[in-house]
Order: C-alpha cells, then sequence, then structure tokens
C-alpha cells in the first residue's frame, strides 16, 4: 500500500512539474512577443525598459561653445587686420646696431632715465625708464617761464628781489642779493641760461595772485600738457616734490620750444646782467652749449641731491629736429658724456 501511494504522488509530482513547464514557456514566449512589438513601435527604447534616455555627453556642446568663440576671434582678428592694411604707414627714423646702439649700450648710460624722441614722427627711439617718477630739480624753470610767459607782462618792467626770494630749502646762496632790481627780460635771461633761483622765485610772485596761484597755474599747465605723471611744489625746482617723468618733460620740452624767447634765452652762451650795484657775469649751465659741441635749439639743466644731475635738450641732427631728456646722473660730466654719446647715435643713424 505504501509502494502504490508513492507511485501516486510521484506520477502527480511528475505532471505538475510537467504543466509548470509548459505554463513558463507559454509565458516567456509571450512576454518575448511583447517585446518585440515595443521594439518595433517605439526603436529607440533600449532593452531594459526602466533604463532613463541618455542625454548627449556635454563634450559636443563644449566643443561646439569653442567654434563659436573661435569663430568670433578670426572675424575680430580680420577686421582688425583690414584696418591696419589701409592705415597709413610712417616710415620712421631708429637707431642703428653698425653705430654702436643697443640695448646693452643704453643700459651701460650713466643716467637713471633715458628718453629720445624723433619730433616728425613721434617716435621713442629710446625709451629707458621713461615713465618712472623723479625729482627733476631746476627744469621746473622751463614750466616756471612757460606760465610766467602767459601774463604777457612787458618784458622790460623792472622786478625787484625780496627777502621772499631767498631759499628756504636747500638754504643756497645767490648772486643777486635782496634789494637787486632787473628787468623781467633779465630775469628770465638768467633763470633759463644760468639756473638763476631769485629770478625765477621773481617771475612767480610778479603771478596775479601771487606765488601759490602762480604754483597752481603750472600744475594746471602741465594737467594741459598731458603731463599726467608731473606736480610742481613751488617754482625754482629746489625741492624734491616738484617730480615728473622722462616722457612728461618731453611733452613740455615740446610747448617750451615754441616759445621764441625761451629757445634764445635758454641757449645763450654768456650774459652780462646789472642788478643795480654793478655788473654780474653768467654763463651757461650747460657744458654743450658752452664749448658749441653741435646745435641745439632749447635746453635746461638740473640738480639737487634727491634728483642728481639732469638736462633736456631740443637738438637738430641733420636738420631733423630731436628731443633729448636724461634724469638722474651722478656727476655733471656723466651727463655730457651721456648726451654725446646719444648725438654719436643720432648722427651716424640719421644723417
Amino acid at each position: 500500500m505504501f509502494r502504490i501511494a508513492t507511485r501516486f504522488f510521484q506520477g502527480r509530482t511528475r505532471c505538475w512539474m510537467a504543466v509548470t513547464f509548459i505554463v513558463a514557456g507559454a509565458f516567456m514566449t509571450d512576454a518575448s512577443a511583447h517585446h518585440v512589438v515595443r521594439r518595433t513601435a517605439h526603436p529607440h527604447v533600449t532593452l531594459a525598459a526602466k533604463r532613463p534616455v541618455r542625454r548627449p555627453a556635454a563634450k559636443p556642446l563644449r566643443a561646439h561653445r569653442r567654434s563659436r568663440v573661435a569663430k568670433r576671434r578670426a572675424a575680430h582678428a580680420r577686421h582688425v587686420y583690414a584696418r591696419r592694411r589701409h592705415r597709413p604707414r610712417v616710415a620712421g627714423p631708429h637707431l642703428l646696431a653698425r653705430c654702436g646702439y643697443s640695448r646693452r649700450a643704453v643700459l651701460r648710460l650713466h643716467s637713471h632715465a633715458a628718453y629720445v624722441l624723433d619730433v616728425r614722427t613721434g617716435n621713442a627711439l629710446i625709451a629707458h625708464h621713461a615713465h618712472a617718477v623723479r625729482p627733476i630739480a631746476s627744469i621746473s624753470k622751463l614750466m616756471t617761464a612757460l606760465v610766467a610767459r602767459r601774463t604777457h607782462r612787458p618784458l622790460d618792467g623792472i622786478l625787484r628781489v625780496t627777502t621772499r626770494d631767498r631759499d628756504t630749502i636747500k638754504f643756497t646762496g645767490s648772486r643777486l642779493s635782496v634789494g637787486s632790481r632787473l628787468s623781467r627780460r633779465d630775469m628770465y635771461h638768467i633763470a633759463l641760461m644760468s639756473s638763476e633761483n631769485r629770478a625765477a622765485s621773481a617771475l612767480s610772485r610778479d603771478y596775479p595772485g601771487g606765488q601759490p596761484a602762480f604754483v597752481a597755474a603750472m600744475n594746471a599747465k602741465a594737467r594741459a600738457l598731458g603731463m599726467s605723471h608731473t606736480h610742481f611744489r613751488e617754482p625754482t625746482g629746489l625741492s624734491p616734490h616738484n617730480v615728473s617723468t622722462a616722457a612728461d618733460l618731453a611733452r613740455l620740452v615740446a610747448a617750451a620750444a615754441r616759445d621764441p624767447l625761451i629757445r634764445r634765452f635758454s641757449t645763450d652762451k654768456s650774459y652780462i646782467a646789472h642788478p643795480g650795484h654793478g655788473a654780474l657775469l653768467y654763463v651757461n649751465s650747460d657744458p654743450v652749449i658752452r664749448f658749441d659741441h653741435w646745435p641745439v635749439v632749447l635746453q635746461k639743466t638740473g640738480f639737487i641731491n634727491e634728483a642728481g644731475h639732469g638736462v633736456v635738450m631740443r637738438v637738430l641732427v641733420g636738420g631733423r629736429p630731436e628731443t633729448v631728456v636724461l634724469l638722474g646722473s651722478p656727476t655733471g660730466r656723466d651727463t655730457v658724456l651721456d648726451a654725446i654719446r646719444i648725438h654719436r647715435w643720432l648722427t651716424c643713424s640719421l644723417t
């Protein structure tokens, strides 16, 4: 009986297993057919129906942006190139290596700052520390003469030296004693040629509003000339707070060179003044002028301890006007040697 029951249940189990296999096979067939239908109806759906659709990668977008930026830059470059092609070119002069000029030769100059400007083209032939702000000493007197000339006072008018013209900054002396009387013409002459401090001070006091108004007019004139790094504290240059740059001083030279009186007085070799107590012989403070090395249209020297030795000049090289600015030499002789060397480069290169 036990064997009969066992065989019955074994047969029944096999029957259920067969039924199970049949049902499972039918289900898988139906699912496969359904999946085929979904793929046919929706070709973009992957095998995993629940997997999210992938978005386009970010790299192609960045590449697209780069291509747009590249196109804009290329268009801008073409525009700039077209403008440069149609821009008139000025053939400016330049210094030649065969004449001894080189960047290393400029570094061997004694002057802390050197600036050479070709006046006709506006090209800087030498620009060494040209925008360094430093004291300019008596080169300030070029601006003093320029501002004083704007008053159009008669040159024959008499000015008197007073105690207010004494140097209270460096406590230097002067050959013009208190009480000396000179014409405005003579004051201009010795202030520009020999850098007479009391003459420059007397001219500033003669300005409407006195010396404070005169110094304000000096700074206003500097701004009008585009001398953005220039400032004046007083009219003689004795103050180390009278500062400028070599490039700014080239603008001052250009403005002063338009005045024939400033040109003539600054380049005169000597002059005898009569201040009321005898005759005083004045000579030019620039050795280049005294020894007549080359044609100089305008010049002004300057020295105080804080500034060192300096000079500005408008020289003619083969009839071509050139502006030379030298600042911060240790000695006056070094300034002259630098000027001679630069003039040699100019003469060889431009003539």
